[in-house]
């Protein structure tokens, strides 16, 4: 089972196995989706948590490297874990745009390949939520929508849900998409003006499917 890792669990890491490199997959802190696949040396990992942005080993240039470093498009470091083995690393991150030099999303392409990296949409939309609401950029909907207070964006959820009901029974399938994803993304926004996280609600989901 893999650990968290912090700094000073770098002994633990079997750098000599791979002559002074360890494989490191860096995964999506949202959608799951494998990103790229870089190699650290032990500078190149403590580089990494000292940053907080991935950081390799170039093994052609023979130096270290940041992801983003030139285009911006950096892998902003959530959580280090360490393989069974002790010779491979997971990191989890937030990515910063493509995380592929080629424009991709990942260094294996755009298309989503799991069902999970199609509904991890909502976490990163959470993200967005929770970020209108501390910066409230006057521009924002949900930030103005947050600033009348809970009332008024329970009452908005309520609206969204009779609309999704009466769509159900009388609309186009698309008019129902539509209407869902306007449902979907006021219920984030009432569970952000609650300080309810979407894990909550998914843990809950996942405790009744058990039983």
């Amino acid at each position: 089972m893999s650990k968290e890792l912090s700094l000073d669990a770098i002994d633990n890491i079997d750098f000599a196995k791979g002559d002074g490199l360890v494989p490191a997959i860096v995964q999506d802190a949202d959608s799951g989706a494998i990103l790229i696949l870089g190699y650290m040396n032990r500078y190149a990992f403590e580089q990494t948590p000292a940053r907080k942005r991935a950081v390799f080993c170039s093994r052609s240039k023979q130096r270290l490297w940041e992801k983003g470093e030139t285009t911006g498009h950096t892998l902003d470091v959530v959580g280090v874990a360490l393989d069974c083995d002790a010779d491979t690393l997971l990191i989890t991150a937030h990515p910063r745009g493509p995380a592929c030099h080629n424009g991709t999303l990942t260094c294996f392409g755009d298309e989503s390949r799991t069902a999970a990296g199609d509904i991890a949409f909502l976490a990163k939309l959470e993200r967005v939520v929770e970020q209108r609401a501390t910066e409230k950029p006057e521009a924002s909907y949900t930030a103005r929508l947050l600033e009348k207070g809970i009332n008024k964006v329970a009452q908005k959820v309520g609206e969204e849900g009779v609309e999704t009901a009466l769509a159900g029974v009388a609309e186009t399938s698309d008019k129902v998409v539509e209407e869902s994803a306007d449902l979907l993304f006021h219920l984030l926004v009432l569970l952000r003006a609650r300080g309810v996280a979407l894990r909550d609600v998914i843990g809950k989901l996942e405790s009744r499917h058990t039983k």
